[in-house]
């Protein structure tokens, strides 16, 4: 064999190399390559924990803003505004759920109406990310009642915002008390309307 520059290779020529090469070109070989390549492609992918997000999906027919209130490892936080348009949803919080109880505000853009309850949280009109849920008013906030979602500690969760019309009736939900690690402080019961009913 001569190598690039003009000089000989000093390995001994055999069979093997050839058969090597002949294998290399054949069509098959590409194709076991490729499965062989795509399968390990496929088990990396697999190999990561499915994806657990909060996410809220509008079912009406109507543009709505949403709120959030959660509590993390520095305590309770508001935040808004996300535009979600009829039939979509939307992502609000990436990765597993922390917390059992979310807390929801929203608002329907087109027909007027909001989807709330009785955990009252800080919130403003424009775009807000409020640190704590007490003196709000005091602090320059509007104080809003939230209704909350209970995850019953899923990874993920999703909230179905639908018109009262299209809701299924439901039996009220069991009282418990309120835990002060998990519920923001609220003047009234936490109570809420079933998975975010508009009102």
């Amino acid at each position: 064999m001569t190598g690039r520059d003009g000089s000989r290779d000093n390995r001994p020529e055999s069979k093997a190399d050839d058969s090597l090469t002949a294998l290399l070109r054949h069509p098959a070989t590409h194709y076991i390559i490729g499965t062989v390549v795509l399968a390990t492609a496929l088990l990396a992918v697999s190999a990561h924990p499915a994806k657990a997000d909060f996410r809220l999906c509008n079912n009406t027919g109507s543009r709505v803003g949403v709120s959030l209130g959660y509590k993390d490892a520095e305590g309770w936080t508001t935040e808004g505004w996300w535009n979600v348009s009829a039939r979509s949803c939307e992502t609000l919080l990436r990765g597993a759920l922390v917390a059992r109880y979310y807390y929801i505000y929203s608002v329907d853009y087109d027909r007027g109406g909001e989807w709330s309850g009785h955990a009252f949280m800080c919130s403003r009109e424009k775009e807000f990310t409020i640190r704590g849920t007490e003196n709000c008013l005091a602090r320059g906030y509007d104080q809003t009642g939230f209704f909350e979602v209970d995850t019953g500690e899923q990874r993920s969760w999703t909230v179905q915002l639908t018109d009262s019309a299209e809701q299924k009736p439901t039996r009220p939900l069991p009282s418990r008390a309120p835990s002060a690690t998990q519920r923001p402080p609220s003047p009234a019961p936490t109570t809420a309307p079933a998975e975010g009913g508009k009102k």
